[in-house]
């Protein structure tokens, strides 16, 4: 069975945006979370157009290779511009997890939607009736790849669900100060086990697998 995972760009302080996000913003202000993509001199096998250090490379182009699907909340949706029809993978399909309709789109209440909803391209997928529907449809469409979530609320409701198998930071070091978090309060403790720790230029990798 496929893996799911969260591998984001974080703050020390635990922010995964700036302030200010939004539709038109991106991250607000939070864009050097983003820097070491950019800084090194290794291709990425992965994405076109990043050039990361020989560490961030191996570790980035490694989990990016293992993802089927991603899902995102509707705020990352929003935020990040792909109501044009984008994903955050270049080959994997989107799965957005939002309680209310995208513009342009039905409701899919308690229903299992398909791609081709109006307002979403082909590889978008809309689920309205929560993270575990959504999480079932993403292991559908991955096959044998894995699932990897995007988004502070999506993320924390997976955990609090008991979805998610890995989690890891690309912990940037620098204090932010303000923006949305990466985590949201959980209903219990969540105990992680660290599986490999990469210091990097500008970021430390640091790879967690939930224990059960």
């Amino acid at each position: 069975m496929s893996k799911v995972l969260t591998a984001l760009s974080v703050s020390v302080d635990g922010f995964i945006t700036g302030r200010d996000p939004g539709p038109g913003r991106g991250l607000g202000d939070g864009s050097m979370l983003f820097d070491w993509y950019f800084t090194g001199d290794t291709p990425s096998r992965e994405f076109d157009g990043f050039r990361l250090s020989e560490p961030s490379a191996r570790v980035f182009d490694g989990l990016a290779s293992r993802v089927g699907v991603s899902v995102a909340g509707r705020n990352t949706y929003d935020d990040s511009g792909w109501i044009d029809g984008g994903a955050p993978h270049p080959t994997a399909p989107l799965v957005v997890v939002s309680h209310r309709p995208l513009d342009g789109a039905a409701a899919a209440g308690s229903e299992r939607p398909g791609p081709g909803l109006p307002g979403m391209s082909e590889r978008q997928t809309l689920v309205t009736s929560g993270i575990e529907d959504a999480i079932a449809v993403a292991r559908e469409l991955a096959g044998d790849k894995d699932v990897v979530l995007m988004g502070g609320g999506v993320v924390t409701s997976a955990l609090a669900a008991g979805l998610v198998d890995e989690v890891v930071l690309h912990q940037v070091p620098i204090l932010l100060g303000g923006g949305r978090r990466f985590f949201q309060e959980l209903p219990q403790h969540v105990s992680l086990r660290l599986r490999e720790a990469v210091a990097a230029p500008g970021v430390t990798h640091l790879h967690y697998e939930v224990v059960r």
